[in-house]
């Protein structure tokens, strides 16, 4: 098999959010690039575990959970969590860690359901009871979930099921990359605020423009699996991922909306206040329900 591929999409928009990861193949290289979760950075651990000790949160809801790799840092950290995702290849990996880790109570009890965010707080009615303390969205996830009819309301429904789920003073941590600077340079960065990654040699980026504005960015991850083997050319992969390119402003916009204007929001970059910031690989949007 050729090493590049184009991941394919479940293509119906009845689904919500299209699984790039359906064939796989994607999910075990994904797996191989982000998955050691020693590998996570410092400081990102150090922003959300403290910001939700800070706010006391205790029940946690990862809606994108993936390889369920933050889900496992906050059960660490004394957290009870829920996670969820569109992607049954990705969750293989998430239900394997906890299979593996079943005699500890913190996993034993660890729930892992696949869910629709077109459908989330219906998905998860019989576990949000009054609300979770803390719902996230990181690592770009919701960028995964593209434009399917041209006017983003797609998008809009996903965040209001994302609002039902938080609690009354609870909390939405939900970020995107910087897509006004990718857009504008043309380039995306390799270095990432997330993880440590060796594996990870360059990214491609790609812009399609649809009457003249940004509808879809395609990056093309070039992965080496094997780092000890550098000179080895059958370890690398070439994967694409497509995704909506969030522009700030508007996004901003789409969850003061969600939240009915009224939760405290605000936005950090690369987990530093705005004006620290200069440029910053991803935006994160921290907002309080009132």
């Amino acid at each position: 098999m050729d090493s590049a591929f184009q991941i394919r999409s479940l293509g119906a928009a009845a689904e919500g959010i299209k699984d790039q990861y359906a064939d796989g193949i994607a999910a075990k290289v994904w797996e191989v690039f982000i998955g050691d979760r020693k590998q996570r950075k410092q400081n990102y651990k150090d922003f959300l575990v403290g910001l939700l000790k800070e706010k006391r949160c205790k029940r946690v809801l990862d809606i994108a959970c993936g390889t369920g790799v933050d889900s496992m840092m906050l059960l660490e950290e004394g957290f009870e969590v829920v996670s969820v995702d569109a992607s049954d290849k990705m969750l293989k990996y998430a239900l394997k860690s906890r299979w593996e880790r079943r005699k500890e109570k913190s996993f034993d009890d660890w729930i892992i359901e696949e869910a629709n965010w077109l459908t989330l707080s219906d998905d998860v009615q019989h576990l949000i009871g009054d609300g979770f303390d803390a719902v996230i969205c990181l690592g770009n996830s919701f960028a995964h979930m593209l434009d399917s009819f041209g006017d983003q309301r797609e998008q809009r429904q996903a965040l209001s099921h994302f609002e039902r789920c938080v609690k009354p003073g609870g909390l939405l941590l939900i970020d995107h990359r910087n897509y006004d600077n990718v857009i504008k340079t043309g380039q995306t960065p390799t270095q990432c605020i997330y993880y440590n990654s060796k594996h990870l040699q360059k990214i491609v980026t790609s812009i399609l423009y649809t009457n003249g504005v940004p509808s879809l960015i395609t990056l093309e991850y070039c992965i080496k699996l094997n780092v000890e083997e550098s000179n080895d050319k059958e370890s690398l992969r070439e994967f694409r991922l497509s995704y909506y390119p969030h522009r700030l402003n508007i996004f901003t916009d789409f969850l003061n909306e969600a939240f009915h204007g009224s939760a405290k929001h605000r936005i950090y970059g690369d987990f530093k206040s705005l004006e620290e910031a200069k440029d910053p690989g991803f935006y994160i949007h921290v907002l309080e329900k009132n």
